[in-house]
């Protein structure tokens, strides 16, 4: 994961701690912040592109954010964001032929300073089911309490 500059998704998120926000996602994607200033720091990612994922929630709830990811091509880039993270000293949870989100995947979980839980993951094949029935509580990161991706 690398920085660069143009055109690309913006996420804003409001956090209580800067310094550890800023120290978390420079770890998470392997960059320095852009830009920083009081009260404030930006992060220009090249890679990976946004994917949105819409969960039906309870009516007349507010949408909130469920968790965060980054899609990677290969259960050999999971492992390789298990290695970097936990050398970071980020504590790890790793799923592994999960079921979730109709596709099973290989992934690690790691939480932000706020709990936000984010995930990196690969799919590695379509799923008729949304979780599998023997695991259910493994979709998305039981650990981190996330609902299914």
């Amino acid at each position: 994961m690398t920085t660069a500059t143009g055109s690309r998704v913006q996420l804003a998120l409001r956090v209580a701690d800067l310094d550890a926000s800023v120290d978390f996602y420079a770890k998470l994607f392997g960059a320095a912040p852009a830009k920083r200033r009081p009260g404030y720091a930006n992060f220009a990612i090249a890679e990976p592109p946004l994917k949105l994922v819409l969960i039906e929630g309870e009516p007349d709830q507010r949408t909130v954010m469920d968790h965060l990811g980054v899609e990677v091509t290969s259960t050999e880039e999971v492992t390789a964001a298990t290695h970097r993270l936990a050398a970071e000293g980020l504590e790890t949870v790793v799923e592994e032929d999960t079921t979730c989100c109709y596709a099973v995947q290989d992934k690690v979980w790691v939480s932000g300073p706020g709990q936000e839980p984010w995930e990196v993951y690969v799919v590695k094949a379509d799923a008729s089911v949304e979780v599998q029935a023997t695991a259910p509580a493994a979709c998305c990161g039981a650990a981190t309490g996330a609902a299914c991706c």
